[in-house]
């Protein structure tokens, strides 16, 4: 879908009607680096929509290198599809663009959905660019993907739960997504850094009713900053930490995250 100029891929899945379900994915993510369980588990009754932003996959445009263009992008595209109410489910970096909508376009926003995520400023947040790149560096001396060992505990059940989710990636198998280029990467660890920067903003601006979910060692974006967010954001629900679990907790324990998401979101 063309959007001023730039080419926005995306799908579509789940029932017509109702409020729909706007998936942002986590630095470096595309299409297809959402969990299927979570995706299908959701669209079984819900209209769910993710979507490339600016320059990431098969998307047009060059990627921004804050997390305020990348949500003004993401407007621009929700309102292309003529939508006036969404509900947002951002996950890591996803989660710091969603509260940007949310407090920037709150007739938009009907509910929101935080995993893995923090607020601007909050601890440790601009250290995941460089936990990334070592990540990517030890993956290509070992020849295994990073994605696990930032993700999920380094514990059996961890790298279970890991090995498990690589294996859910690759079920779709045709009209996959294009990977992420290097300069959108680049782009994404700028705005990454800059959000982990700067000066924690007023999170009781933000008033639309909120679940927060994590794992209790999140390596990525330090747990602590999800307990702080569900403090801060006036209507929230906090998932209790899911145990032995990390930054990807919402895909090792798919079954428990869907049914309080649809349970939330239909309340």
């Amino acid at each position: 879908m063309a959007v001023d100029g730039v080419d926005f891929v995306y799908r579509e899945l789940g029932p017509e009607g109702g409020v729909p379900l706007i998936l942002l994915v986590h630095m470096a993510g595309n299409l297809d680096n959402w969990d299927p369980r979570v995706v299908d588990g959701l669209a079984a009754e819900r209209r769910v929509i993710t979507f490339g932003n600016r320059g990431v996959g098969r998307s047009g445009g060059s990627t921004p290198d804050t997390i305020e263009a990348m949500a003004h992008d993401a407007v621009r595209f929700i309102r292309a599809l003529g939508l006036d109410q969404v509900d947002l489910f951002g996950l890591s970096m996803g989660g710091f663009i969603a509260q940007v909508i949310a407090e920037e376009e709150p007739r938009l926003v009907r509910k929101l959905i935080l995993a893995g995520t923090g607020p601007a400023g909050g601890d440790g947040i601009d250290k995941v660019p460089a936990l990334a790149i070592r990540a990517t560096i030890n993956g290509a001396l070992t020849r295994r993907d990073p994605l696990p060992s930032l993700f999920f505990t380094d514990t059996a059940g961890g790298r279970r739960a890991g090995r498990a989710l690589l294996q859910r990636l690759k079920e779709r198998t045709d009209n996959r997504d294009k990977d992420i280029s290097l300069p959108t990467v680049r782009a994404q660890m700028k705005a990454v850094k800059r959000w982990g920067r700067q000066a924690p903003t007023n999170l009781s601006a933000i008033r639309q009713p909120a679940l927060v979910a994590n794992g209790e060692n999140d390596r990525m974006v330090p747990s602590q900053n999800t307990l702080d967010l569900a403090a801060r954001l006036p209507k929230s629900e906090l998932v209790p930490l899911y145990r032995d679990a990390g930054h990807g907790a919402v895909f090792q324990y798919h079954e428990d995250f869907v049914t309080r998401a649809l349970a939330f979101l239909g309340s």
